[in-house]
């Protein structure tokens, strides 16, 4: 069984994982975190498949304990965890990742097929280029200006939870995002909006699982699946969009078919 964190250097950068579980012969895990939080926001999924599985939990480069140094976008975020799948010598591993990292592990999975076995995106906008330019334009300018905390904080208390959620564990999730740093919500935000990111489902080689919040919301993919066969579309049920957290039996389980079917 292993059982360790540890801070990996590259190029200067140090980025922090969790590794743990059991190394046998089923697929290998990495697990990514959303927008402005860490890797204890997927540690359900950590704690369900480690008994069966190598897990590894990462902290993207400007967030938890990894080193603040940017730049912070979904292709660096991505290429940052192609190189420590390489790097931890894991064998084609499985990519999960909630919000921004869903769109990290979808971006890595399109761009290194020989490296990464398939991924899962939780909740996570999937978005046409240039989809969500004007919508998001409001949210960008006041990240990025002096009414940065106020603009977070408005976001955060808007969009990131449903009614039935915990309220005691939203508290905590929000005191994670809302210390987030300006540079790296703003930047990584304003990648996000702006990343292809149906271009890269439909480039992609290797089995997908998009896993959304809610009917038509901006982590729903089913306009995709009708283009996209390698597109497996799954929702939940009573949660809002840490649905990792507060519907973590309905995703592990779904997230546990699709291993059985695409790993």
């Amino acid at each position: 069984m292993i059982s360790r964190m540890a801070l990996i250097e590259r190029d200067g950068v140090k980025l922090f994982y969790k590794d743990e579980g059991n190394a046998g012969t089923s697929a290998p895990l990495l697990l990514v975190h959303g927008w402005s939080c860490f890797h204890g926001h997927l540690a359900p999924q950590a704690a369900h498949f480690a008994p069966e599985r190598r897990v590894v939990s990462v902290d993207l480069r400007g967030h938890g304990e990894s080193d603040v140094v940017g730049p912070f976008t979904i292709e660096q975020f991505a290429d940052d965890l192609v190189w420590l799948a390489t790097a931890l010598e894991l064998d084609r591993p499985v990519a999960i990742g909630h919000s921004m990292g869903g769109s990290v592990v979808v971006q890595a999975a399109s761009a290194r097929p020989d490296v990464l076995r398939a991924a899962v995106a939780l909740d996570s906008p999937l978005p046409e280029a240039g989809a969500l330019a004007a919508v998001t334009e409001p949210l960008l300018e006041g990240l990025g200006g002096p009414s940065f905390q106020e603009a977070l904080d408005a976001m955060i208390a808007a969009t990131m939870f449903g009614p039935f959620d915990d309220p005691s564990v939203t508290a905590e999730i929000t005191a994670v995002m809302s210390s987030a740093k300006q540079e790296v919500a703003f930047s990584a935000m304003k990648s996000s909006v702006t990343w292809a990111g149906a271009d890269a489902v439909r480039a992609s080689k290797v089995p997908l699982l998009a896993i959304s919040a809610a009917p038509g919301g901006f982590g729903d993919a089913a306009w995709l699946a009708p283009e996209c066969p390698h597109l497996f579309i799954g929702q939940t049920v009573g949660a809002g969009h840490f649905n990792q957290i507060f519907a973590a039996d309905q995703v592990n389980a779904m997230i546990e078919r699709f291993l059985a079917i695409a790993a």
